[in-house]
């Protein structure tokens, strides 16, 4: 591994190879004329009401076991796994029909999005902290260029009729299989953040039982060893409770909190957004009568959205003092294209507020990630950005157990999303009055301090006159050499031209 880690291409790029072909999904953006249409000829109330919900409670139900179980078996195996039930996923699209089969196809994609923490974490454990940049940048943009290029190609072989739904799948699975294999070609880490950990210590020529020629042993001569420190069975009640110490000390910044509270309530309702939109495209125009365009505003949605967040790193705004407003401006706006999906009957109206929400989620969870990653150590990014997205999870839980799943109101779609945009207002209401006494705090502060230092810059002029005066009285008194210490003090009109003087006569 340690050629590994300086070989640091090899592993990436088999990464990268992964991350690609494991979202090129053509038919995504399509699934639900796949799953309504002749082919499955399920109702769009059995998949917005039956099956889709059973992603959200699978989801949740392994997130947090699965968060653990990678660090535990080093992030490769999860990985792999990944891979093989995105597999399992895609072959029971294409094979099965019945309601309970989707709800198990959903259940199987809940365990394949909550193992992606192995995907983003793995690539930190096999290459040096230098490259950690680089790698990471790698990493993400190869996903996008994934979902975009899968958009894009699903638009291609739809709108020109080359290929079936059906046929689109089994080339799906042949993408997934590719992936499948580069998994397996991963190196296997030998460490991780909690239960195998490597340290760095010196060790002392005595304890290396080292001796010169002559018999004596040199104890100032230190060798650099590294070893392993793998946590146990009996070890995880000592790893869980660093867990929690490392949670609470996140957490006790307010700042940090409020940034996290709208991380969470944000991609809640973007996650429940994203996930029926199709449903609610479906209802405006039926894929039966229209030429539909999904796959074409996905993959402008991606390129636009990356290209917002790109250009968040160019800006210079203190976020510390308005980042609450924007939160809660922009989320304002966000409800707002939601609304219009809901109140105006034309899918080109839906398309175009759909860009526009996404892209506004993107600009402001990208602000969320730097600002609270700039209060935290490299260490903790997982923790409070796990513990964040689990936040968010459980929010859904509640909203698609109430508002979407038939066991609770089974709301049709349109009132589904005007519930969204209201979820959206309230967001934006809080964090814009947020916004706004965070604003009003600061002025205040600078109103005292500017008036504080007002006071000091007044008691220092009187201070500077009496110290001038008594150093002229001094200088009239003090020989030559002395003098022209003062007289430099004095021209320079310095406040402490006395001391000066008082230096320059212990000097002499």
């Amino acid at each position: 591994m340690r050629k590994d880690r300086k070989n640091w291409r090899y592993p990436t790029t088999l990464l990268c190879i992964y991350g690609f072909f494991s979202t090129v999904k053509p038919l995504e953006p399509f699934l639900i004329p796949y799953l309504t249409g002749p082919d499955k000829n399920l109702t769009t109330e059995q998949v917005n009401n039956q099956i889709f919900p059973v992603w959200t409670y699978s989801y949740l139900s392994v997130l947090v076991p699965v968060f653990l179980l990678t660090d535990w078996l080093r992030y490769k195996p999860v990985v792999v796994f990944q891979c093989v039930m995105l597999f399992i996923t895609t072959a029971m699209i294409l094979w099965t029909k019945t309601v309970p089969a989707m709800q198990a196809m959903q259940f199987f994609y809940g365990v394949v999005t909550a193992s992606e923490v192995a995907y983003f974490s793995y690539i930190y454990s096999v290459v040096d902290l230098k490259r950690y940049r680089k790698a990471t940048s790698y990493s993400r943009s190869v996903q996008l260029l994934g979902y975009t290029v899968g958009s894009v190609l699903g638009q291609l072989l739809v709108s020109f009729d080359l290929m079936s739904y059906n046929n689109i799948m089994v080339f799906t699975l042949v993408l997934t299989g590719i992936a499948l294999l580069s998994s397996c070609l991963l190196p296997m880490p030998e460490q991780s953040m909690f239960f195998h950990r490597r340290h760095t210590r010196q060790k002392t020529a005595t304890e290396a039982t080292k001796s010169n020629r002559d018999g004596t042993v040199d104890a100032t001569e230190h060798i650099t060893v590294d070893f392993e420190e793998s946590v146990g069975a009996e070890g995880c009640s000592q790893v869980l409770l660093q867990l929690w110490r490392d949670f609470c000390q996140c957490y006790s910044s307010r700042q940090l909190l409020y940034w996290s509270l709208w991380w969470a309530m944000a991609t809640c309702g973007y996650n429940q957004t994203v996930n029926y939109v199709q449903v609610l495209w479906e209802h405006v125009q039926p894929s039966q009568n229209f030429s539909i365009y999904n796959g074409g505003v996905e993959a402008v949605s991606n390129l636009l959205s990356a290209a917002t967040s790109y250009g968040i790193g160019f800006t210079e705004v203190r976020w510390e003092k308005w980042g609450e407003l924007a939160l809660g401006g922009f989320s304002g706006l966000g409800a707002a294209a939601l609304f219009l999906m809901t109140s105006i009957n034309n899918i080109w109206v839906c398309y175009t507020s759909y860009v526009i929400f996404k892209c506004l989620y993107m600009l402001l969870i990208t602000i969320a990630m730097y600002q609270i990653a700039a209060d935290l150590t490299m260490e903790r990014y997982a923790l409070v950005f796990g513990a964040n997205n689990f936040g968010a999870l459980v929010l859904q839980t509640i909203i698609t157990s109430v508002v979407v799943d038939s066991g609770g109101l089974g709301l049709a779609i349109i009132p589904q999303f005007t519930i969204y945009s209201s979820y959206f207002s309230v967001i934006a209401v809080l964090f814009s009055l947020r916004g706004l006494f965070t604003i009003w705090k600061a002025q205040r502060n600078k109103k005292g301090t500017m008036k504080q230092n007002q006071h000091i810059d007044s008691s220092g002029s009187q201070q500077n006159k009496k110290t001038r005066d008594h150093c002229i009285m001094l200088y009239d008194r003090q020989c030559g050499h002395c003098m022209s210490l003062c007289q430099v003090a004095l021209d320079k009109k310095s406040y402490f031209a006395g001391e000066n003087f008082q230096l320059a006569v212990t000097a002499f």
